[in-house]
């Protein structure tokens, strides 16, 4: 059986900038106290970002028919027509008048040195989603980085109504405390995280990895170029990340490795093959500039996941 999948998380536009210089030269070190500097840039380029929008993208091109759970500005038609192209549903994302759409502003130098600029704009505000209607045993819902409060109150309630929730703390780690952020582990059916953001978890909740999968049923670990760490009370799996044809952009590969996890689950599958799938969706991801430009067909995918290329 199918479920519908929940995404909890973040919508932005990245705004994309390129230094052709270096920061270095134009930065006085004794004068960083009074730093006052300007960077022309050679333009600039939009792209749709936010955890819930990455990794709605990803298991829409999975097949899957996502629900997003997020907040955007008023300046929200481009995204939406986005979103309305590539067939997901903008039913459950509420609409902040008075404020702009969450944005990056990334201005990257010569050495891929990057200054940003980050406006939560409409991110501030919870997105308020009503989870009645929602049938326990035919929903997953993934909590990712965005509004605190979603982020806080939604585990709460995925585990009230019996509903199974993956909890992605991700960048949103340093304004967690540690009681609150053990609460919303507890009960999670996955925990998932890069490798250095597990190490920020442990610190906050002062708990071993042994620890934590007493709490969530697994600890899913991500690793870049080394794959990723499948740990659950039976021992921990180690899975190989897929080789891209090329690397363009890692931004957003593990967002897309949520997409494929997540896909595979709904399915049915075992989890050591939906982290398979994950690092299939993520490979395709870093092989193209921007978080929401990629794309596969399912035999593309396919000939990667069984290792045929």
């Amino acid at each position: 059986m199918t479920k519908k999948i929940i995404v909890n998380g973040s919508l932005a536009y990245d705004r994309i900038m390129d230094f052709p210089g270096y920061f270095s030269d134009h930065i006085l070190p004794e004068k960083i106290h009074v730093l006052n500097v300007s960077f022309t840039v050679n333009g600039m380029k939009e792209k749709f970002g936010g955890t819930a929008g990455n990794i709605a993208y990803a298991l829409t091109l999975m097949g899957e028919k996502p629900v997003i759970c997020a907040t955007i500005g008023n300046d929200y038609h481009r995204y939406f027509d986005w979103l309305a192209k590539n067939g997901i549903s903008t039913e459950h994302i509420r609409r902040i008048q008075d404020d702009f759409t969450a944005s990056a502003y990334i201005t990257t130098d010569r050495a891929d040195n990057q200054i940003t600029g980050f406006n939560p704009g409409a991110m501030k505000y919870p997105s308020c989603m009503d989870f009645e209607d929602l049938n326990p045993e035919e929903t997953l819902v993934i909590v990712s980085p965005g509004n605190l409060e979603d982020m806080q109150r939604y585990p709460e309630i995925c585990k009230a109504r019996g509903i199974d929730y993956i909890f992605d703390p991700g960048q949103s780690l340093p304004m967690w405390d540690g009681r609150n952020l053990v609460q919303a582990i507890e009960g999670c059916r996955i925990l998932i995280s890069n490798d250095y953001e597990l190490d920020l978890i442990m610190n906050k909740t002062r708990l071993s990895k042994d620890a934590l999968l007493g709490l969530a049923a697994t600890v899913v670990v991500t690793r870049g170029e080394l794959g990723s760490a499948v740990s659950t009370q039976d021992g921990e799996m180690i899975i190989p990340a897929i080789k891209p044809n090329k690397v363009v952009d890692p931004t957003g590969a593990g967002d897309s490795y949520r997409g494929g996890l997540l896909c595979g689950l709904v399915h049915g599958h075992h989890i050591e093959h939906c982290a398979r799938m994950g690092s299939v969706c993520a490979s395709f991801t870093v092989e193209c500039y921007g978080t929401q430009d990629y794309s596969f067909t399912a035999a593309e995918f396919n000939e990667r996941l069984d290792g045929r290329r």
